[in-house]
């Protein structure tokens, strides 16, 4: 049913869940899976030598960090038997380098966290969850923490 499942992650616990929830899913349909987290480029503008600093300061740890989320990811998948390929990719938002990730990859589902810091949050999908759920035609299946 599902061919090719993309899992975005972030690092974060919630994105473990979905991880563990794609693992579920791929293992059931025999599906292949790719791994990504989406880094912005240019988070913010500025001008200036300090600026250079600060956005190739910013580059080096957000790739530190892409990293090692997908890494943390595809072992969760190696040790539960299931080959993920991983891809780091630049947008300028998390959502549209997921909704993007998913055409160009010719994936049939995304599976993804959805954040609640707080009980207010805990009403509504995170803000990245909502933007792929408003702007894709893929089925996405959010994780949400407990």
């Amino acid at each position: 049913m599902f061919e090719h499942i993309l899992v975005p992650v972030d690092g974060s616990a919630t994105a473990q869940l979905a991880v563990d929830k794609a693992i579920g899913l791929a293992k059931a349909f025999a599906s292949r899976v790719t791994v990504i987290y989406v880094i912005d480029p240019y988070p913010f503008t500025g001008v200036g030598t300090d600026f250079a600093y600060g956005q190739a300061e910013y580059l080096s740890a957000a790739m530190a960090e892409a990293n090692h989320a997908i890494h943390q990811a595809k072992e969760a998948f190696l040790v539960a038997g299931v080959v993920a390929d991983s891809s780091i990719i630049e947008a300028h938002t998390a959502w549209r380098g997921i909704v993007e990730a998913g055409v160009s990859l010719q994936t049939d589902l995304i599976v993804m966290g959805s954040h609640g810091r707080n009980a207010l949050e805990k009403l509504v999908l995170g803000s990245v969850a909502q933007a792929v759920l408003s702007h894709t035609k893929l089925p996405v299946l959010v994780v949400r923490d407990h």
